[in-house]
C-alpha cells in the first residue's frame, strides 16, 4: 500500500511528482519555495510577538 493515495493531482504539473525536490524553475521548486517562505513569514511572526521585532527597532532609529 501506498503512504499517500495516487492519483492525477500528484502528477498535473509536468507528469512528476509535485513533492518532489528538484533544483532550478520547476512547479515542484516553486511550491516548496513557498512552503519555505510561509515558514519565514510565520516564524518572524512569532518572533516579533515575543518582542524580539528587529524591523520595529529599526525603525525607531530611524525615527
Amino acid at each position: 500500500m501506498a503512504l499517500y493515495p495516487s492519483d492525477k493531482t500528484e502528477t498535473a504539473y509536468n507528469g512528476k511528482d509535485r513533492n518532489a525536490a528538484e533544483l532550478g524553475l520547476t512547479p515542484q521548486s516553486e511550491l516548496w519555495n513557498g512552503r519555505l517562505a510561509t515558514i519565514g513569514f510565520l516564524a518572524y511572526l512569532i518572533w516579533n510577538l515575543n518582542g524580539y521585532g528587529v524591523l520595529r527597532d529599526v525603525l525607531h532609529l530611524i525615527s
